[in-house]
């Protein structure tokens, strides 16, 4: 599993390992990932995402999985003329390159043994555009189409895929580093419910889960059918000014 050491990503390891798995987890903060590796009686396989070399090298490293979830992501929410080019190449490889390539890897493996599960933690950002978030909406959008055609690619090799979405995500993840305020009314969800909901995916075969309130959800459904007016809707609620406290409260970690 990777991006191990974040709040969600120990939320998911605990899950998992309770669930019976042997988890192989990875992510760039040692100090916090092999604590929790011996806690779970996993192992810890530190790698930077962004280093197209350690992405492969990890995969290699793991050996054989049966269940690969994509967790990691950088922020990258902001106007897109605030990133430089730099910025902007590393939330692709991270958010959306390396899932791809290690679901490749992994998936293959997989398919030749005829069993085994991808799991990608998107989010609600990859059913529905916002102001100030254009690269996070790329990437985001980008996983599911990825996701569901890969699901049917691998249905015939009894390999399940999944993608989890999260909405507001309270006491750890990006949105609650970001310190940043909701309007009233729009609730949050823990990183213990994401980590049951990747478990039901898993366990279930279910090609996608949301964790959100229903407004957030009904917000999705109609980023989908009627883009324009769900952004009147976020704009009126007053989404601009969440992705704005989102973008100045993650810019340090581009």
């Amino acid at each position: 599993m990777t991006g191990a050491t974040g709040g969600i990503g120990r939320a998911l390891a605990v899950g998992l390992a309770a669930r019976g798995g042997e988890v192989v987890l990875t992510g760039r903060r040692v100090e916090a990932l092999e604590p929790l590796a011996a806690r779970l009686g996993g192992r810890a396989v530190p790698a930077d995402l962004a280093d197209r070399d350690a992405v492969e090298e990890l995969l290699h490293t793991a050996g054989e999985i049966d269940v690969l979830v994509a967790n990691a992501a950088l922020p990258a929410t902001g106007l897109l003329a605030d990133y430089s080019l730099g910025e902007i190449d590393r939330a692709l490889e991270v958010n959306l390159r390396a899932p791809i390539v290690m679901a490749k890897l992994a998936g293959e493996r997989m398919a030749a043994r005829g069993r085994g599960h991808l799991v990608f933690i998107s989010s609600m950002s990859g059913k529905a555009a916002s102001g100030q978030a254009s690269l996070y909406n790329a990437t985001k959008f980008g996983m599911r189409g990825f996701a569901l055609a890969l699901r049917e690619d691998m249905r015939p090799h009894h390999v399940g895929v999944s993608t989890v979405f999260p909405g507001f995500i309270r006491d750890a993840g990006m949105f609650a580093d970001s310190r940043a305020t909701l309007p009233r009314g729009v609730g949050t969800r823990s990183p213990q419910d994401v980590a049951r909901a990747a478990v039901r995916a898993i366990e279930n075969d279910l090609a996608e889960v949301d964790v959100a309130p229903l407004g957030l959800r009904l917000t999705a459904l109609l980023g989908g059918a009627a883009p324009g007016l769900a952004a009147a809707v976020q704009r009126r609620m007053g989404g601009d000014k969440v992705t704005e406290q989102l973008a100045r409260g993650q810019r340090h970690k581009r």
